[in-house]
């Protein structure tokens, strides 16, 4: 017999994409920095750096309980940044929205799992 599909161990790759995928997302606000005045030695460079840094060893604990609720941190610490460097901040409102959708989809297939409807856990129907 085959081992039941756990939906859960797949929302932990798909964390773990998005939050790749914001730590480019981040690393690529460094020409804005740049700009800003003596390049990346300030503090806002810094800042960037040590957040696109932290997104990144993230990826390492989703699995663990407290790992989701790291990343949504996480996207409150950008969302804050906007006092520092606004283009973090709209960066953190964006990925706030989206890691919105990612819990709730994840609340979602647990409850779905808990009822006992989700497809892998249909018995096939005899003909």
């Amino acid at each position: 017999m085959t081992k039941p599909v756990d939906p859960m161990r797949s929302f932990a790759g798909v964390m773990a994409l998005t939050l790749l995928l914001e730590t480019v997302v981040v690393l690529l606000s460094i020409p804005v920095v740049a700009n800003l005045g003596s390049g990346m030695a300030t503090w806002q460079g810094v800042l960037v750096v040590a957040v696109a840094a932290a997104l990144l060893l993230t990826c390492a604990v989703l699995r663990r309980p407290w790992g989701i609720w790291v990343a949504a941190g996480l996207q409150a610490v950008l969302i804050v940044c906007w006092v520092a460097l606004p283009a973090l901040g709209i960066l953190g409102l964006i990925f706030g929205l989206v890691w919105t959708v990612l819990l709730w989809m994840r609340w979602d297939v647990a409850r779905r799992m808990a009822e006992g409807r989700l497809p892998s856990q249909q018995r096939p129907t005899e003909d």
